[in-house]
């Protein structure tokens, strides 16, 4: 293993990926993709807002493969940018949407991946959730309506 300090070109992407968690790759990221969108579809809470939203799922599902590999390999395949499209649809997101998304998610990791895979997977949509829901908030101003003032 080489020890040395990572070249500063390097960007901090391609220096996690050097320590890639076993267990995660391509084949298991898109099996792990179908099966938890083939299960969000048909959940009742969150199913109506992914269908309403996604009108052609096969694209999704390949820019969402794209999303993963590139959160979780580095692969740089994916060039979106995630929070615009959650905005439009924000009247139907609510928290119980994000914690439904993520208990899905956990299940799904967790029949499919290796368990520090599975660990992995978990973080990084908890943080993902996290970052869209604060995002989100924001966008509606009820980030700054919840804020508390700061005295004087």
């Amino acid at each position: 293993m080489d020890l040395r300090p990572a070249p500063p070109h390097m960007s901090i992407m391609t220096e996690l990926n050097a320590g890639a968690i076993e267990g995660i790759d391509e084949e298991r990221l898109r099996a792990l993709v179908d099966l938890f969108y083939g299960r969000v579809r048909r959940d009742p809470l969150i199913g109506p807002v992914f269908n309403a939203a996604v009108d052609d799922w096969p694209e999704h599902l390949d820019r969402l493969q794209d999303f993963w590999s590139s959160v979780m390999l580095a692969s740089g395949r994916y060039k979106g940018r995630p929070l615009p499209a959650h905005v439009r649809h924000s009247e139907s997101i609510t928290s119980a949407s994000f914690e439904r998304w993520l208990s899905l998610w956990c299940q799904a990791t967790e029949e499919l991946m290796p368990a520090p895979a599975a660990a992995a997977l978990q973080e990084k949509a908890a943080r993902i959730a996290e970052s869209l829901s604060l995002g989100i908030d924001f966008a509606q101003g009820r980030a700054l309506q919840a804020a508390p003032s700061r005295p004087a």
